[in-house]
């Protein structure tokens, strides 16, 4: 019996379109593809609408900070991931926290979005 995924899909609430492609794509190296089919444009997340992605879409973040965490994957160290986020108008909460599996630090989007950036130490998990 192969377990289910308990994620499915992420949003991520953005007040600027743009700005926040671009700090995703600068971070994570994400590829987004803007989607205006549905009602409210979305930047998908390698321009895939499979069932684990994501998207960006127009509308309010937490409260300071205080909605849900996303944990994703950087494409190669966390030192490097939060290089780019800085440069990129992000703010760095936490140094690195380490696990069995990996290292994942907390930062704040541009819209001040809590985001944790998770770089694993598995061989076989995608960057």
């Amino acid at each position: 019996m192969t377990p289910k995924p308990i994620v499915v899909w992420s949003e991520i609430p953005v007040t600027d379109m743009t700005k926040a492609m671009a700090f995703y794509s600068s971070v994570f190296g994400f590829k987004l593809t803007l989607d205006s089919a549905g009602p409210n444009p979305i930047a998908v997340f390698n321009g895939a609408m499979d069932m684990i992605g994501g998207h960006l879409y127009p509308g309010k973040p937490a409260e300071d900070g205080r909605g849900t965490t996303l944990h994703l994957a950087v494409p190669d160290t966390l030192e490097e991931a939060a290089e780019r986020c800085s440069a990129a108008g992000g703010e760095i909460i936490s140094d690195p926290v380490p696990l069995p599996i990996g290292r994942f630090m907390y930062i704040k989007d541009p819209d001040g979005n809590s985001i944790g950036l998770f770089q694993s130490n598995l061989q076989d998990t995608p960057s």
